[in-house]
C-alpha cells in the first residue's frame, strides 16, 4: 500500500472516530432481529447495513474497516460498500467526512493506475473501481481526467486492457466506452507501444491500438 493510500485511510479513521462501533446492531424485527457486527463476516453485514441492519451512525462507524478491507482483501463487493453512501446521503455529511471519502477514492484510483496488475484487494481493474465510484454517486469523468494525465506504463497497460475488453458492437458504449474510443486514446497507445516496444506487454498495446482503428 502506497503512502497516499495509507494517509487516506488514516484520514477516514480520524474523520469517523467519533462514531462508536456497536458490538450488536439493531436489525429489522420482521426479518433479522439483532445482528452481531462480526469483522469475520463483513460481507453478510454489508448487505443490509444501513437499511435492515443498523442506522446511519452505524454505517459511519464501520466505514473505516469497510474501506480498508476493500483495498487489502477480496472479501467485500466494492459496489455494495460504496453503494451505501448515496442511500445515506453522504454529500450532506460534515465536510470533513466527505473530504475523507473523496481523498480515499482519489488515492485508491491513483494507486490502482500505478500498478499492473493492480494489488488492491477487491479493486481488480479500473472498470471495477469506476463502477463502484458510480455506485457512490460520483461522476466517472472525475477519474478519467486523472487517467488522461497519468502517462505511465502501468496506466497505459490498463488502458490497453480496457480497450481490449470493449464490446465494439454495443450501440451505446456508455461514458467509459466513449472515452476509450477517442482518437487521443489511440494516439496514446501508439506512443506507449513506441516507448515499450521491447516489453513483454508491447503486443497488448499494439492489439488495442489496432482495435480502435478497425
Amino acid at each position: 500500500m502506497d503512502d497516499e493510500l495509507t494517509a487516506a485511510l488514516a484520514g477516514v479513521r480520524d474523520a469517523f472516530a467519533r462514531y462508536p462501533r456497536r458490538a450488536v446492531l439493531d436489525g429489522c424485527p420482521h426479518c433479522r432481529g439483532s445482528v452481531v457486527a462480526d469483522e469475520h463476516d463483513l460481507f453478510s453485514l454489508t448487505i443490509g447495513l444501513g437499511s435492515t441492519v443498523g442506522d446511519r451512525d452505524d454505517v459511519k462507524a464501520l466505514l473505516p474497516v469497510l474501506l480498508e478491507s476493500l483495498v487489502v482483501s477480496a472479501d467485500l463487493d466494492p459496489d455494495t460498500v460504496l453503494g451505501k453512501l448515496p442511500y445515506q446521503e453522504w454529500r450532506t455529511w460534515p465536510r470533513v467526512e466527505q473530504g475523507a471519502i473523496d481523498a480515499y477514492l482519489d488515492a485508491v484510483w491513483q494507486s490502482l493506475l500505478a500498478d499492473h496488475p493492480p494489488r488492491l484487494g477487491s479493486f481488480t481493474d479500473p472498470a471495477t473501481f469506476l463502477d463502484a465510484a458510480g455506485a457512490a454517486g460520483e461522476r466517472m469523468e472525475r477519474f478519467l481526467a486523472v487517467w488522461d494525465a497519468t502517462l505511465t506504463s502501468s496506466a497505459d497497460r490498463h488502458l490497453a486492457e480496457a480497450v481490449s475488453s470493449l464490446n465494439f458492437a454495443r450501440p451505446k458504449p456508455g461514458v467509459l466506452g466513449d472515452w476509450l474510443r477517442r482518437d487521443t486514446v489511440r494516439d496514446r497507445l501508439h506512443r506507449a507501444f513506441e516507448r515499450d516496444h521491447d516489453a513483454p506487454w508491447a503486443d497488448d498495446l499494439a492489439r488495442a491500438y489496432d482495435l480502435l482503428g478497425a
